[in-house]
């Protein structure tokens, strides 16, 4: 799930149910994002387009986690079997390395602790479009 919000921008239930790549069961979803929360890496927000809507958000706790998450994607696609896409966003971060590592924790911060845009030409921005890219060509 942090793999879906940090990575994927999926911030809402039906987001995060409906994009995941392992196919999660509903009652599954709700347990670990319950167990995300309690454990202080996600925080819930009512969401303002809708009364209904809860906004999962990192926090300061999860965002730390970029370079762990950018070293396991690393290995990850060297050692076990992947597609492409897949594996795309482990190579970008990997070559981009620390520097980038905190660009994206910096834009992660903004959109996450203090509700602000993604810039269109950010880190998130360039490993979506890499995503999509090896996503179209398979």
């Amino acid at each position: 799930m942090l793999r879906d919000v940090m990575f994927g921008g999926h911030r809402h239930f039906r987001e995060l149910l409906t994009n995941s790549i392992e196919g999660i069961a509903s009652n599954i979803l709700a347990s670990r994002l319950s167990k995300l929360v309690d454990a202080g890496l996600l925080s819930r927000h009512d969401d303002p387009s809708h009364r209904q809507k809860i906004d999962y958000r990192l926090t300061e706790a999860a965002i730390e986690l970029v370079p762990l998450m950018a070293h396991l994607g690393a290995w990850g696609s060297r050692w076990l079997p992947t597609t492409p896409e897949l594996s795309i966003r482990a190579q970008l971060l990997a070559r981009g390395g620390p520097e980038m590592w905190e660009r994206f924790m910096d834009e992660l911060r903004a959109a996450h602790l203090e509700g602000r845009s993604q810039p269109a030409d950010g880190v998130l921005a360039e490993l979506t479009l890499a995503y999509e890219r090896a996503a179209s060509t398979t």
